[in-house]
């Protein structure tokens, strides 16, 4: 079968030949994959850095997708930490870390919308004790996490809706999408103005952006008792991040992670019905667009520097 394959971590993947899945397991099945995003998490699972990786090679990227097997059913699904992930005409799956999407359900939104949606999802319902009538600030809010970030607090009953990053135009557009205010990244003063009191903040940044407005956020807070829930999810800019120790001292806050490990795959699964519906149902913006799988080369090349998310289709 054709297959996008990587071969040594430090150059992208290429389109080439790779062995057939075969299902052993009373559980698996052989799919043909429809539609898999190319998600961040799938870079970083391609050049190694990702805290999973295992260094084995070749490898087959992609961590979920659509496909139908062949009970004939159109089902989503995640697949384990392997070196046959999803970019593929076929892979194998474990039915049991899958979820059935109605007929008709559109693949390319589903396959581009879910992992991103599932983070903020998650991180809300599993990580912390959100409740409808809190305040949210999100960190990173014009990336494809960061846009769906928003709207998931917005359905999830959210009173205001910070959004912030760098690039003005983007975040121009969030009000749209439920943001009730938004901050341009580096500008603390006017961060901790508009956020100095919000309950939570999910972090899609890390790196010296977070440190930076902790800092910013903690010292402007007029009520330093105030529980403040920071849910770091991911790294965009930077693995580490020089957090100060007054901030955890000086006041009520709870640093948490959400990622995988520190939410049980059983955890994730049971969430999966649910956002599916949701995104079936057109309850979120997508920004997404198909590319041949054929084209990997030229997606990949184009995925850091485009605000769509990319679905390679076999």
């Amino acid at each position: 079968m054709k297959a996008v394959v990587v071969s040594a971590f430090h150059t992208p993947p290429r389109y080439q030949d790779f062995p057939a899945p075969i299902a052993t397991g009373a559980t698996e099945q052989v799919v043909d994959v429809l539609a898999a995003g190319l998600h961040p998490r799938v870079r970083s699972q391609a050049d190694g850095s990702h805290y999973t990786s295992t260094g084995v090679l070749p490898l087959v990227p992609g961590i979920d997708g659509v496909g139908r097997g062949a009970d004939g059913q159109l089902r989503y699904f995640l697949l384990p930490d392997t070196t046959l992930g999803t970019m593929a005409e076929q892979t194998l799956i474990d039915t049991r870390r899958s979820v059935v999407l109605p007929e008709g359900s559109d693949c390319v939104a589903v396959a581009a919308a879910l992992n991103p949606a599932m983070s903020s999802w998650v991180a809300l319902r599993r990580r912390i004790e959100f409740r409808p009538g809190q305040s949210v600030l999100v960190l990173g809010a014009t990336g494809n996490a960061g846009r769906m970030a928003v709207q998931v607090a917005k359905m999830f009953g959210a009173d205001r809706i910070v959004a912030a990053a760098r690039n003005a135009d983007l975040l121009a557009a969030l009000p749209a999408l439920g943001a009730t205010g938004t901050v341009p990244l580096g500008d603390d003063e006017r961060l901790a103005a508009a956020a100095a009191e919000v309950d939570v903040v999910l972090d899609y940044l890390w790196g010296q952006p977070t440190a930076d407005a902790m800092a910013a956020l903690v010292t402007a807070r007029p009520d330093r008792g105030k529980p403040l829930s920071w849910v770091q999810i991911g790294s965009v800019a930077g693995p580490t991040a020089s957090i100060p120790s007054a901030a955890l001292r000086a006041s009520h806050l709870q640093l948490v992670g959400s990622g995988q490990g520190s939410v049980g795959t059983r955890e994730i699964l049971a969430e999966l019905p649910v956002i599916a519906a949701a995104i079936t149902a057109g309850t979120f913006d997508i920004d997404a667009r198909p590319v041949p799988l054929a084209e990997v080369e030229q997606a990949w090349a184009e995925a850091p520097h485009t605000a769509q998310r990319l679905v390679l289709t076999p």
